[in-house]
């Protein structure tokens, strides 16, 4: 399967990266061992987006309200989002987590987009959303109350599918939503679908805001938000990620 994706990473880095992975694959580390030892194997870049998600949960913990992630794509995030709450919160089970997300990448794009993406990239391999929601029910039972759910996985087209998630759950608050669609139409629609939901102190994160490769995101924003009634911050641990808080 083709997975179309855009990256900044010189050949080099890419190779470096590549041989990296080759060592994870074929480590010598002990099943029983692995996970505890994964450390070995993370960049700076990714150790930077962890510690981006734990700075962004430590600004909700009390904040009453679900998190919403748009954009799922593999995963990682909502992975970080369920073993944040077990290590700060492990007892709210209130503390809901719904992704949502196409599994097969962007079912169009706008002229706002630019030139830089089209339709049906950053999809995912087959029957992933199967294997996403096995990792997440480990991260759920690997924390208390595990017989409640708290992660949800909600499949299709969020302009279609938050509207009808929020209809069929009219007492959602959100106190985190992090927007990684990229593109204008969907973080434009979902956007203004979330406002009346979020509550004084709800951050809502991007993951893209002025990145010339994705202006879509940054004029959805501009639109429904504008761009001088909230602070955008960012963290020091990433050039791209930023925030803004509920004021």
């Amino acid at each position: 399967m083709s997975i179309n994706v855009l990256g900044g990473s010189t050949t080099e880095e890419k190779n470096n990266k590549t041989h990296l992975v080759k060592t994870l694959r074929s480590s010598a580390i002990p099943d029983s061992e692995l996970l505890d030892n994964l450390g070995l194997f993370l960049t700076r870049q990714s150790l930077s987006r962890i510690n981006f998600m734990q700075e962004l949960y430590s600004k909700i913990i009390q904040t009453h309200g679900s998190i919403m992630e748009f954009g799922v794509r593999w995963g990682q995030n909502l992975a970080l989002f369920s073993a944040l709450r077990g290590i700060h919160e492990p007892f709210n089970y209130n503390r809901q987590i719904i992704g949502f997300d196409t599994f097969s990448g962007f079912t169009s794009v706008d002229e706002k987009d630019g030139e830089s993406v089209k339709a049906g990239d950053y999809g995912v391999s087959d029957n992933w959303k199967q294997t996403l929601e096995s990792i997440l029910t480990f991260h759920e039972n690997n924390s208390p109350i595990a017989h409640k759910k708290k992660v949800h996985l909600v499949e299709g087209d969020a302009t279609q599918t938050l509207p009808d998630y929020l209809n069929c759950h009219p007492e959602t608050i959100v106190a985190l939503a992090y927007f990684d669609f990229d593109i204008y139409q969907p973080t434009k629609v979902c956007l203004e679908a979330l406002l009346p939901h979020l509550t004084k102190g709800s951050v809502v994160a991007f993951d893209e805001l002025n990145c010339a490769e994705f202006p879509g995101e940054t004029l959805a924003v501009k639109e429904v938000l504008g761009l001088s009634r909230y602070a955008i911050k960012r963290s020091q641990h990433s050039p791209l990620t930023s925030y803004i808080i509920i004021d």
